[in-house]
Order: C-alpha cells, then sequence, then structure tokens
C-alpha cells in the first residue's frame, strides 16, 4: 500500500512541474513574453509588478520602476512568474538574483520550472 501511495505521489509530482535546466531556459521563454517580477518590501511582504521581459546571455533583463528597484536592491532573491502560454497550462517559474540597473533590474536565474495546477480527477 505504501509503495502504491508513493508511486501516486511520483506521478503526480511529474504531471505538475517540470523542472527547466539553466541551460534550457532561453527556449522554454519564447513561449512567455512578459512575466510577473516578485520582490520583497520593506514591510517584508511580497510586491508583484507585470514586466517585459527578455533573456540576454542567460540574464532576465527586466524593465522596473524606482521602488521595485530599491526592493530588489535591499533583498536580491526574487522570484520571476510567467503565466500559462496559450494552450499549454504550464507557467514557468524562475527564481534568481537581482542586480538593480538604471531602468530595470537584471535576473540572473538560480532554478526554473514550468508548474501547473492539479486536475480535477
Amino acid at each position: 500500500m505504501a509503495a502504491a501511495a508513493a508511486n501516486q505521489r511520483s506521478r503526480y509530482h511529474l504531471v505538475m512541474s517540470i523542472a527547466v535546466p539553466l541551460e534550457d531556459l532561453p527556449a522554454a521563454l519564447v513561449d512567455y513574453a512578459w512575466g510577473y517580477l516578485i520582490t520583497v518590501g520593506d514591510d517584508l511582504r511580497g510586491r508583484t509588478l507585470a514586466v517585459p521581459t527578455v533573456i540576454d546571455d542567460g540574464v532576465l533583463r527586466c524593465v522596473a520602476g524606482e521602488r521595485t528597484r530599491q526592493f530588489a536592491a535591499a533583498r536580491p532573491e526574487v522570484t520571476l512568474v510567467f503565466p500559462p502560454a496559450a494552450g499549454t497550462g504550464y507557467s514557468l517559474i524562475v527564481d534568481g538574483v537581482a542586480e538593480v540597473t538604471v531602468d530595470g533590474v537584471d535576473v540572473r536565474p538560480t532554478w526554473a520550472v514550468r508548474h501547473r495546477p492539479a486536475l480535477a480527477q
């Protein structure tokens, strides 16, 4: 019984989340023109900003305002969430370390995964 439950959890996990090797991130981002940049504010609450995003030499470049740049400078661990592309149902979630630029935030990815909600059974 325990083996069957573990097997079911394993299948559930594999269907729900697909790891994206960082070297494959440029190809994965082709389907996503923009994403949500999540930073942490001074009150330690998450702050979310919709940003157009491009990848350049492995770095995600996001245009962002002054407050977002301030938050990223103070707490550089950030997350980008790209909503599901048409027909895929998978969001792309990228964790990384931010570096503030004159007009935005550059994110060096540390981890990426495609993820979707569970389907009703």
